[in-house]
């Protein structure tokens, strides 16, 4: 959101006698923002309020200037002009670090992550990458080393849609108004943008309680902050409260403390990644403009814009822009270098150093030439389009030859098992010849469960339960394949068996939602409500099993754990009678708690076996489901842990079939070769043959 010094920077006319003086401590504002951006980005993992902070300078600049010109010129309706100036000040230097960051991922990252790379780098360059984040559901959480380099820019987007939306707002209203009554043309937009922000506010807030994730980088939800610093500048001047003593010393004292303090704190004692941009963004948001309130008005200015505008702060905020640009895939390509989770505090000062090496550089190749109109700046932006096309032109050959590389469907329909043993080279020793691996690493992705091909898994913005039947849909056996996508995976084999040993199979799924019994806790709010509507609907139905995950990875060391929760489910099942088929969960690939996938490393690694974890650090000596199940006898424990890990090694591939789709669900291809394991567990738990 750092481009809110693109019209601050900006020379406004000089007949504009209403202009405001240069506001060094805004200009401080900016730095501080980003100094906490890149703090809490690379030391605490967190986000910080920052971004909301220049969300609503950007409006307020953005907007400000927009006014002035039409109130200064003759207004048209062509928007054009000022297009070309948002262009011309944002697209060079974003450019510049996309072309960057793709010649670093090419050569720090492993070519499966190419793919969605080239995905992010169109989304960047045409300014929609936080619908592209949306859709895929990617969280704004602390960064890793399996984390995109770009994915910071999503703010870029949510910003320049804001522009072109204020440029239509503006020039439309003043083209409108000023046949009529000009002098009325600030109190009209202002009508507009506090509707804006209202509507805005209230679906940030209806949002944030039903798909936060989606929530996050929604520009309909972010509307409302910069719309705020837009009303802020339209209505200081109408209301001429910018001349000297129209704000009490005093008041103006405890605004700007209240302000400064509480941007400061703000990242402490907020979630922002999962309370912005609802209600509690209003912190930021209200604090921002309670500082640009305080410092207006001449005369003595309260303590807190004498902070702002000290020349540390406002150097930051001179090329606070870049330093926003170039931080995040600074940090995200060190963690890559190092294969470490997170940036201690050498490693992390080293990266802020760098950040602001790299930005002041930036801002002095591509940022300055282009403000001061030099001889520079066509040939810079020439290049930045030259540069934007061959990255775009490179994702599309890069696409065609992952595209030639793929047969396009999934291995598990047409798996032959002689030649791709799978698990069976686990269980039953089985020979595994010379062949290559399927899925292939370009076909990984597809080969998924049949419930996620049908549409019979709930997403994350869906509260209803999905109902499907696989197995013998005529069978008078039943058993209900309920949870996340832990149990989804489990479908290709539970379908087969159903098939074969005349029993039905109903799936009660929903990506990310173990099930959950009362108010327990969740990483997607909605998991409590759809389980508990899953645990009611279970209790009315004729079920004869189900089937739900018994362990999950430790959160504190090696192994696997059961949560108390998991034996809250079974043990509310059990009073309604219903018996459970707990089993216990495939291990989660990571190297030190940062995730990788399967084809990742095997696209660098010169053996599978150097992509392989010890068992010990994945699968605790004992299934600690065991344990947790021995006041229920409603539960029956299933465990094909050695059909997926060896005695010492948990390896990615087996028998010449790939394990893991990604870093922790496992292949339908693998699946399919965990049937006669899970058949023999199976009827022993269940007696039906």
């Amino acid at each position: 959101m750092l481009s809110s010094n693109l019209t601050s920077s900006t020379v406004e006319p000089p007949q504009n006698k209403r202009t405001t003086q240069y506001r060094q401590d805004l200009n401080g504002l900016r730095g501080l923002a980003i100094a906490l951006v890149v703090v809490f980005h690379v030391w605490f993992g967190k986000v910080s309020g920052g971004v909301d902070v220049f969300l609503v300078l950007s409006g307020y600049f953005f907007v400000g200037s927009l006014v002035r010109r039409a109130e200064h010129s003759s207004p048209s309706p062509n928007p054009l002009p000022a297009l070309r100036r948002v262009f011309v000040r944002l697209f060079p230097p974003i450019a510049a670090v996309a072309f960057l960051t793709a010649i670093a991922s090419l050569l720090l990252l492993p070519r499966t992550r190419w793919a969605d790379l080239a995905d992010q780098l169109t989304a960047v360059l045409g300014f929609f990458q936080n619908w592209q984040l949306a859709l895929t559901a990617n969280d704004y959480l602390a960064a890793d080393g399996s984390v995109s380099p770009l994915q910071h820019l999503w703010s870029m987007a949510v910003q320049g849609q804001f522009y072109l939306l204020a440029i239509v707002v503006v020039l439309t209203t003043a083209s409108v108004v000023s046949r009529t009554r000009p002098e009325l043309l600030r109190a009209t937009l202002a009508a507009v943008f506090i509707v804006l922000a209202a509507g805005s506010f209230v679906y940030a807030t209806v949002m944030s309680s039903h798909d936060q994730a989606w929530n996050y980088y929604d520009s309909a939800a972010r509307l409302w902050e910069p719309s705020v610093g837009a009303l802020a500048a339209l209505m200081l001047t109408r209301w001429n409260i910018t001349r000297v003593g129209a704000w009490p010393p005093a008041l103006r004292t405890i605004l700007g403390s209240a302000g400064l303090f509480s941007i400061l704190l703000c990242g402490f004692f907020l979630d922002g990644s999962q309370q912005f941009p609802g209600p509690w963004a209003l912190v930021p948001t209200l604090a921002t403009i309670a500082l640009i309130v305080s410092g207006t008005g001449g005369g003595d200015k309260p303590w807190t814009a004498a902070v702002l505008a000290h020349p540390a702060l406002a150097w930051l905020g001179s090329f606070a822009f870049a330093l926003y640009l170039v931080h995040w895939p600074i940090l995200i390509f060190t963690l890559v270098v190092t294969g470490r989770p997170e940036a201690d505090f050498f490693s992390g000062a080293l990266i802020i150093t760098a950040s602001i090496a790299a930005a002041h550089a930036l801002r002095q190749a591509v940022e300055a030439p282009i403000e001061r109109g030099n001889r520079a700046r066509r040939p810079i932006l020439l290049t930045s389009v030259i540069s934007g096309l061959v990255i775009v032109a490179s994702m599309f050959a890069w696409q065609g030859y992952v595209g030639s590389h793929s047969t396009g469907q999934r291995a598990a329909d047409t798996l032959d098992i002689h030649t791709h043993p799978g698990a069976l080279a686990l269980t039953n020793g089985a020979k595994t010849p010379r062949a290559s691996m399927v899925p292939s690493i370009f076909d990984a992705s597809l080969d998924l469960p049949a419930t996620t091909l049908d549409g019979c898994i709930a997403d994350f913005q869906q509260n209803n339960i999905v109902h499907c039947t696989y197995g013998d849909e005529n069978a008078n056996r039943t058993i209900a394949l309920a949870g996340g996508s832990h149990s989804e995976h489990w479908i290709t084999a539970l379908d087969e068996l159903g098939q074969s040993h005349g029993f039905r199979v109903d799936t009660y799924l929903k990506m990310g939602c173990p099930l959950t019994a009362g108010d327990g806790p969740s990483d997607y709010p909605d998991c409590v409500d759809w389980s508990n509507s899953v645990i009611d609907e279970l209790a009315t139905t004729a079920t004869d099993f189900v089937f739900t995950t018994a362990t999950r990875p430790s959160p504190d060391g090696p192994g696997d754990v059961t949560p108390e929760d998991y034996v809250n489910v079974w043990r509310e099942l059990g009073q309604h009678g219903t018996q459970v088929l707990a089993i216990r969960d495939t291990p989660w690939l990571h190297y030190d708690g940062v995730p990788y996938r399967a084809v990742d490393c095997l696209a660098t690694a010169t053996s599978p076996d150097h992509c392989a974890l010890p068992r010990p650090d994945m699968l605790s000596d004992v299934n600690p489901a065991s344990a947790a199940i021995a006041d229920l006898s409603n539960v029956r424990l299933l465990d094909v842990s050695d059909g997926v890990c060896g005695p010492e090694l948990c390896r990615v591939v087996e028998g010449n079939v790939l394990v893991y789709h990604d870093s922790h669900h496992l292949t339908a291809s693998y699946v399919r070769t965990l049937v006669p394991e899970l058949e023999r567990q199976l009827g022993s738990a269940t007696d039906w043959w």
